[in-house]
């Protein structure tokens, strides 16, 4: 990701095909904020999404487990899925927490997600703070060239200044490119995934995209696949515009299957079957 341009996350916007995902995902997300249950049971939308989003984001990083099955589980400290899908409740539930402290310090954020994440399951000497030179990585998903620690901590810079600037970037591709910048510098030894898209999910809320945190990109991630999560992820290593656009476009219909979801849920609501 460049940062040499005064806001280069508007010129992504303006990439073929972006402003119609953009377009798209607002049209999206205003239809289901529309729909007649928002007005009395957003609470439990919000409920909802926030467990499919964990089950969801838990499933990228190698943890499936049906929906019923994370709902009826009240330990999560066995083996290592139901380790993972603990660690993707928690940072869920976090992430609503951390909006105001992300404005102005998403470092701090970054690393209170990882804290939150590692739950003591990482020594606590490497929890809570980007990875040192020659410390290990464990993100199985993602193959892509590890970059060094020292290109690690100037690229955080990098993305700090963005974000605590601001600017005219759709809330879409900042999402993205939070999302894809974490992905690609892994700065933890773990959990860097599930910390990538809970970043996702504190720009989408935080932009007022999706306040109420009922549009679970997580959920659409999951449900295109991990094949084709890599895939539109090499579009945004690849740097690219084609493969930018990609990527975004790949984190706009994330976004869509979210709602798809809990327009469904909303439905459900409405019948009185939730």
């Amino acid at each position: 990701m460049s940062t040499n341009a005064s806001d280069p996350l508007a010129a992504l916007g303006s990439l073929p095909g972006v402003p119609d995902a953009v377009d798209s995902v607002r049209t999206s997300v205003d239809r289901v904020y529309g729909h007649r249950v928002m007005r009395r049971r957003s609470n439990e939308v919000t409920a909802e999404a926030a467990l499919r989003g964990s089950r969801g984001s838990a499933a990228l990083s190698g943890a499936d487990w049906n929906l019923e099955e994370v709902r009826r589980r009240t330990d999560f400290s066995g083996e290592d899925e139901a380790r993972v899908v603990g660690a993707a409740l928690r940072l869920t539930a976090e992430a609503g927490q951390l909006l105001s402290i992300w404005r102005q310090s998403p470092l701090r954020v970054l690393a209170r997600l990882h804290l939150v994440a590692a739950g003591g399951a990482t020594p606590d000497d490497a929890v809570g703070r980007p990875r040192l030179a020659g410390e290990p990585v464990d993100e199985p998903l993602i193959e892509a060239p590890l970059p060094g620690a020292e290109k690690v901590a100037g690229r955080l810079e990098g993305l700090s200044r963005l974000i605590i600037q601001g600017g005219s970037a759709p809330a879409l591709v900042t999402a993205a490119v939070v999302h894809g910048e974490l992905l690609a510098l892994r700065p933890f030894g773990s959990h860097n995934g599930l910390v990538a898209r809970t970043a996702e999910r504190i720009v989408l809320i935080g932009s007022g995209l999706d306040p109420k945190s009922i549009c679970p990109a997580e959920v659409g991630h999951a449900e295109q696949g991990r094949a084709a999560y890599v895939a539109a992820f090499e579009g945004y290593t690849s740097g690219t515009p084609e493969g930018m656009a990609a990527w975004i476009a790949h984190c706009g219909r994330s976004v869509e299957l979210g709602v798809r979801e809990s327009t469904a849920v909303c439905e459900a609501l409405q019948r009185g079957a939730a």
